[in-house]
């Protein structure tokens, strides 16, 4: 007979449960209902043993199913860390990814500035506030430091309570300012080198199993070899971005290259046309974009182009010797470009570009700067070209000064000559003798042909000495300019005597000793370095020369008064003895000359129409004085050779 169906549940009611994924509860249900079916404790046994199996299965599927999906997760993970990000968007996938596998709070990624005895966070997912890009944590202490010790994962389920490791103070602050619990650390290695460290956080206690760990252990194998992949490629594309750019640099560097050699052919086609210096201005022009200002070494105007605009003179001159001492284009703050125009070690002139609005772009200011450079380059050559060319017509207007120095010819032969030359010796003129005090004759001599062409006047040398025959009415002004750039151009002092001015052809040899007269004078003075003129030294000049010319001295002083006595037969000279005679007064000079006082008035009046209105003041009147005795003195001489030539023929 078949046994009868039991009262209560049996092993098979566990088996169907567990088919149909019942919830714990239910196995639960089957053993009470056994029990209360009045199941004996053999078969409650057996229930119980078949609840705990199947509960037990279901608990290991559940952990199977939760790996799949663990491993599955780190599939994709992996699939996307193979994407070509930049690091900072791949570290921010990481820390995302490591956060939801293990469905946490919060993670970060820290790399090792092992120097610095730290680690900075470079990216952080998760809602946080102190842990950001950037903060130091420090490598002393934590769970950082444990996992970098052991090269593995190491976690703690309640960080601040968990004594089993070493604290840092910097570290507890900011898990208690976070609320964090759970926390783990896993190092981030790539072959032998040390990375960082991947960390993940819950603000609720948590224990990490196996499965876990070996799945965030997995995650940082593939961050670090993403990492190191993604540095390669970020090197990789710096090298190609620099040498594209070192490609392109070439590249323009080429064009640029072959754009100035172009300018650099035309600029020499206008030279060798003959074009001068205003051919060259404009076509610089042109090519700078910009009013173009041509000064010589002295700073004066040569040629310019356009309309150029108004300089601060004293910024001009510190800018020029910037440009001069660094030999390279400058630029004032006032956006005038100045570029030396150089011959060696010789300054011959300056280059300023006033560049025209809107063309003073950034990317050109380089190129700009060179073509500065070149056309100052061809600038010196045509300088040097026409100082050649001074040069050698200089022989002769040289061989001109020379004889007119000397007095050799005729006036009207000589006058012939300086106009075939182009000299006008029609308006007044003054000489000038310079000695240098050191320095190379040679190069005083190239400045000097090179300042009296560009003044039309003459050059000469003799002994030493630099001798100018200028146009102008001022010879102590002309003395002191030749002074100032003479001085600058040898780094030597120069000294200068003058004299002047004239008009006469013959006179000039005369004017030119009288300036040798000053220049003596100096000397004996100890005036090394200064200038003088026969204003400056009066009578001094004469007693210090060492060939005085005392008949040029009479003339200079009382020369005037001596031709009117010639002409109109008057004693203005004998009037003047008296009158100095007599301390000054009129009226003992009438009586010693036998005159009525209002005739001396009358003839003293007429010696200041001669002499000047100056003949009176102290110096002055002392230079009469003497004129007057030396007149006086060479009358009383000629006078004697003749008597001594009429005994003689008696």
């Amino acid at each position: 007979m078949p046994e009868s169906r039991r009262p209560y549940p049996d092993v098979s009611e566990m088996l169907e449960l567990l088919a149909r994924e019942a919830h714990t509860e239910e196995f639960e249900r089957v053993v009470r209902s056994a029990r209360d079916a009045g199941a004996d404790e053999a078969e409650l046994a057996r229930l119980t043993r078949a609840k705990d199996l199947s509960l037990s299965i279901r608990s290991l599927f559940a952990r199977r199913q939760q790996r799949e999906a663990g491993l599955s997760a780190l599939v994709d993970t992996a699939r996307d860390l193979t994407l070509p990000y930049n690091l900072d968007t791949l570290l921010k996938v990481i820390t995302r990814r490591a956060r939801l596998l293990l469905g946490l709070d919060m993670s970060w990624v820290t790399f090792h500035a092992l120097d610095e005895g730290c680690s900075y966070v470079r990216a952080a997912d998760g809602h946080t506030s102190a842990i950001t890009v950037g903060f130091a944590v420090p490598m002393a202490g934590g769970v950082g430091r444990q996992a970098r010790q052991r090269s593995a994962p190491f976690w703690t389920a309640d960080y601040l309570r968990d004594e089993t490791f070493l604290h840092s103070e910097v570290i507890d602050d900011v898990v208690r300012a976070e609320g964090l619990h759970a926390l783990m650390a896993i190092p981030l290695r790539h072959e032998n080198s040390e990375l960082g460290n991947l960390y993940v956080a819950g603000r609720g206690i948590r224990h990490f199993d196996p499965d876990e760990i070996s799945l965030m252990s997995s995650l940082a194998d593939l961050a670090a070899v993403a990492i190191e992949k993604t540095r390669l490629l970020d090197q990789v594309r710096n090298e190609v971005a620099g040498l594209e750019l070192n490609t392109s640099r070439a590249m323009s560097s080429s064009s640029a290259a072959h754009h100035l050699r172009q300018v650099h052919s035309k600029l020499i086609d206008v030279v060798l046309e003959g074009g001068g210096l205003h051919a060259l201005a404009a076509e610089a022009a042109t090519l700078l974009g910009g009013s173009v200002l041509i000064r010589d070494h002295a700073g004066r105007d040569l040629n310019t182009t356009g309309e150029f605009p108004e300089l601060d003179e004293s910024e001009i001159r510190a800018v020029c010797l910037d440009a001069h001492t660094e030999r390279r284009p400058v630029r004032s703050a006032a956006g005038i470009w100045i570029a030396p125009a150089v011959a060696g070690q010789e300054m011959l002139g300056t280059l300023l570009l006033a560049p025209h609005a809107g063309t003073e772009a950034e990317s050109d200011s380089a190129h700009r700067t060179q073509l500065l450079a070149l056309v100052a380059q061809v600038t010196a050559l045509v300088l040097l070209m026409q100082r050649s060319a001074a040069a050698a017509e200089g022989q002769v207007r040289d061989e001109l000064f020379n004889d007119l120095l000397k007095g050799n010819g005729p006036a009207a032969k000589l006058a012939e000559r300086a106009q075939r030359l182009g000299v006008d010796l029609g308006g007044p003129h003054v000489v000038v003798v310079a000695r240098p005090e050191g320095g190379s004759l040679g190069r005083a001599v190239i400045w000097a042909s090179s300042y009296a062409h560009q003044l039309s006047g003459l050059k000469s040398v003799e002994g030493g000495c630099i001798i100018l025959m200028l146009p102008g009415t001022d010879p102590g002004a002309a003395a002191r300019a030749v002074s100032e750039e003479l001085s600058s151009a040898l780094n030597h002092p120069v000294t200068v005597g003058t004299a002047g001015p004239v008009k006469d052809l013959t006179a000039i040899s005369r004017t030119y000793h009288e300036a040798r007269c000053c220049l003596d004078a100096l000397t004996a003075l100890g005036g090394t370095g200064g200038t003088a003129s026969p204003g400056d030294l009066g009578f001094l000049g004469l007693l210090l020369s060492d060939n005085p010319n005392t008949g040029e001295f009479i003339t200079s002083t009382i020369g005037p008064v001596l031709e009117y006595d010639a002409q109109q037969r008057t004693e203005l000279a004998r009037t003047l003895e008296a009158y100095f005679a007599s301390a000054g007064s009129p009226t003992r000079a009438a009586e010693s000359l036998h005159v009525h006082p209002n005739t001396v008035s009358r003839r003293l009046e007429r010696i200041s129409e001669l002499l000047g209105p100056d003949w009176l003041e102290p110096a002055q009147a002392l230079e009469v004085q003497l004129a007057l005795q030396m007149q006086r003195t060479r009358r009383a001489l000629i006078r004697g050779r003749r008597d001594q030539a009429g005994h003689a023929i008696g």
